[in-house]
């Protein structure tokens, strides 16, 4: 059997994804200070990142091409979803959003990057969950968004 470039290359392509690889561990992460809660997958978000404002933290595959930030921070001016987004000035063509009296979730492109954000909002807080990842593995992340996004809860 004779094996070409193209043929090594998607070979190649789809065992790096770190997302089709092997099957995906979940784990719930908590913030214990806020009661924000989401199903998150430790076997891909496998390296600690840092913590963004607020409480919460960042978190990377191992080869750093694709990130997560699980957070909640005060909403000081008490903003809707809508007004809160505005304030954040997201660029103007975004490819996905839908905005709530609850909650907002928007996505679109940046560079070779796509770049997922939903916030809740419950009380005095707003509770987030900020993706990025590959554009080019754009469909296989599709299920993965999908449930980080939903599992995205606050007590």
């Amino acid at each position: 059997m004779r094996v070409t470039a193209p043929a090594i290359a998607f070979v190649f392509a789809v065992s790096a994804s770190a997302v089709s690889a092997q099957p995906v561990r979940w784990t719930t992460y908590s913030i214990p200070q806020t009661g924000t809660s989401v199903d998150f997958p430790s076997s891909i978000f496998t390296e600690e990142a840092g913590r963004p404002d607020g409480y919460g933290q960042r978190f990377r595959t191992a080869d750093g091409r694709a990130d997560i930030t699980i957070q909640a921070a005060p909403n000081v001016a008490n903003d809707s979803p809508a007004a809160f987004l505005a304030k954040k000035g997201p660029p103007s063509r975004i490819q996905y959003k839908r905005v709530t009296s609850r909650f907002f979730a928007v996505s679109s492109y940046k560079g070779d990057k796509v770049w997922y954000d939903r916030c809740n909002f419950a009380g005095r807080l707003v509770h987030c969950v900020l993706i990025n990842y590959p554009a080019r593995e754009e469909h296989e992340w599709d299920d993965i968004v999908t449930r980080i996004s939903l599992s995205l809860r606050s007590k």
